[in-house]
């Protein structure tokens, strides 16, 4: 039988590859999208209209944080899988924004936890952000370090995503994995983040803005590593444990309910310097680099060890930044003629 999913937030950078891929392994995809305009709503649309040329692809345009949204599609639906992607995101935003992560992120979370506990599903994966690590300075991050040391509410709205995800783990036996994702590029990226904003700024001859002077390390994901990883835990489904005492060493799964924490990320910190270098390469023309202090609720690295799941899935993330780079910058160049 064809396995079927539903993925909030499809239209969205990860969610449109994410169902595309599903689509291409053959299962069936319910899509939710707000189509919010936080960014060029057209990039949106053109995604969503790649996805429903596919016959197994439908969509809904609507907040998932409506009432009765996600329970009237569960019901319908009933799907074997929930990834859920729909969220506001953005650290700097949610600075200027913090009411809009309250209703998408901690509502429509909310709404999303109470329609799989009323049509549970085999599996949910929820996405996290490696900014739920803060002000960590051990590293690579591990998700059995603690995390309480949220920078920006951004940050805050995914930590409470976790806790309010293993409370109904815990009260309703619902096998739910969440994903923290780690700075994840590649074509059809959003715009507001840094390799758009890099490369347009790039090849117009304009400056850059280098935020910390520079001083900044991340853990590069490609789009398709990210992807295969989440595709991967799929069928990594949580148990509760008989014996807490018989969880291996360095696995997340919690004591008291079918609930794991998996980290997504390339298990190597990138300098920003050199990404902008592989930019540069890509595009053929020199960075104009404004050097500027540290945004509010930025971290200065971000590091993944990605070795649990390794062990659940068999993946790893594996693009080195100049390869996937140089996907995204022919992309940009071929979606915005330059």
């Amino acid at each position: 039988m064809t396995r079927k999913a539903l993925v909030t937030g499809s239209s969205g950078f990860i969610g449109f590859h994410l169902s595309r891929q599903l689509l291409a392994a053959g299962w069936e995809v319910l899509g939710i999208d707000a189509m919010t305009d936080y960014y060029d709503v057209a990039l949106k649309e053109r995604r969503q209209a790649m996805l429903t040329q596919n016959a197994g692809f439908r969509t809904l345009n609507d907040r998932i944080e409506a009432p009765g949204v996600l329970h009237d599609l569960m019901v319908d639906f009933r799907p074997d899988a929930v990834i859920h992607l729909a969220a506001q995101a953005g650290v700097r935003h949610s600075i200027d924004n913090p009411e809009s992560y309250v209703e998408a992120n901690l509502i429509g979370t909310f709404r999303l936890l109470e329609a799989i506990r009323a049509v549970p599903p085999k599996h949910s994966l929820l996405a996290s952000t490696s900014s739920v690590y803060g002000a960590n300075t051990q590293m690579p991050y591990a998700e059995t370090q603690k995390a309480d040391t949220q920078m920006s509410f951004y940050a805050a709205t995914k930590k409470a995503n976790e806790a309010m995800a293993h409370s109904y783990a815990h009260l309703y036996d619902l096998p739910i994995t969440m994903f923290r994702f780690f700075t994840v590029y590649g074509p059809w990226g959003r715009p507001d983040m840094a390799p758009i904003k890099f490369t347009k700024a790039i090849l117009a001859g304009r400056p850059i803005g280098v935020y910390n002077h520079g001083d900044m390390r991340r853990d590069f994901t490609y789009i398709d590593d990210l992807v295969a990883g989440i595709i991967g835990l799929i069928d990594a489904v949580p148990r509760r444990p008989a014996d807490p005492a018989d969880i291996a060493p360095g696995d997340s799964l919690s004591p008291v309910a079918p609930y794991r924490v998996v980290n997504i990320g390339n298990s190597e910190s990138v300098a920003l310097t050199d990404f902008i270098a592989a930019i540069e390469a890509a595009t053929g023309k020199t960075a104009i680099r404004n050097l500027m202090p540290m945004q509010p609720g930025d971290v200065p690295a971000t590091w993944a060890d990605a070795s649990l799941l390794q062990s659940l899935t068999g993946h790893r993330p594996k693009t080195q930044v100049a390869e996937g780079v140089a996907r995204f910058v022919e992309w940009y160049r071929d979606y915005y003629r330059v």
